[in-house]
């Protein structure tokens, strides 16, 4: 059993999944690289002069890499609530997990099937830290923002899915803040 599944690979997928595997939780990311993200360029990302959409993807993609998390070019056909978490079902494999961040945009079919609420305006109803109505499911990024679709917002959310993860998991509120001294050469 993993301890993250993310399904998703835009800015909102990634981020979760490089914050959940640099703090050690088990991370599976998976994705069918048909991010909107190829489609943009990005020049209003803080600190980002000027990047293509598909350049962010590759850097984005091996930061989680390297923080430890496994990426699969597969698509997620059905998320399953069980006693014990989740069985994350593709078609060639099924993956168990504790905790689930939903990151696939527009399409909120998989939240549907899960029984996540939905808003008036038939977006994901998520807190603060995007959390569903359905515990330990996350919804990020253009999953529970009517039209509000953007690679920095859609960044913070998973970042936020995640926080609130390791907060669960440490019993405390997490800060995930690092210092100069914590660069690793990768």
């Amino acid at each position: 059993m993993v301890d993250v599944a993310v399904v998703g690979g835009g800015p909102a997928g990634l981020s979760a999944a490089q914050f959940a595997a640099k703090n050690d939780l088990e991370t599976v990311l998976f994705d069918t690289d048909e991010s909107w993200m190829h489609k943009a360029h990005l020049f209003n990302y803080p600190g980002i002069r000027s990047i293509s959409g598909d350049e962010f993807l590759t850097i984005a993609r091996g930061q989680a890499r390297d923080r430890g998390a496994t990426l699969h070019d597969a698509e997620v056909t059905d998320v399953e609530q069980t006693d014990d978490g989740f069985v994350v079902t593709t078609d060639d494999e099924e993956y168990t997990a504790t905790y689930v961040v939903l990151a696939t945009g527009g399409d909120r079919s998989l939240a549907e099937a899960l029984g996540c609420a939905f808003t008036d305006e038939e977006v994901v109803d998520v807190n603060l830290d995007m959390e569903t109505s359905v515990e330990n499911v996350y919804a990020t990024g253009a999953m529970g923002r009517a039209e509000k679709w953007q690679a920095a917002i859609a960044a913070g959310d998973g970042s936020a899915a995640v926080l609130d993860i390791l907060s669960k998991e440490k019993g405390e509120y997490y800060h995930d803040f690092d210092m100069p001294s914590d660069v690793l050469e990768l």
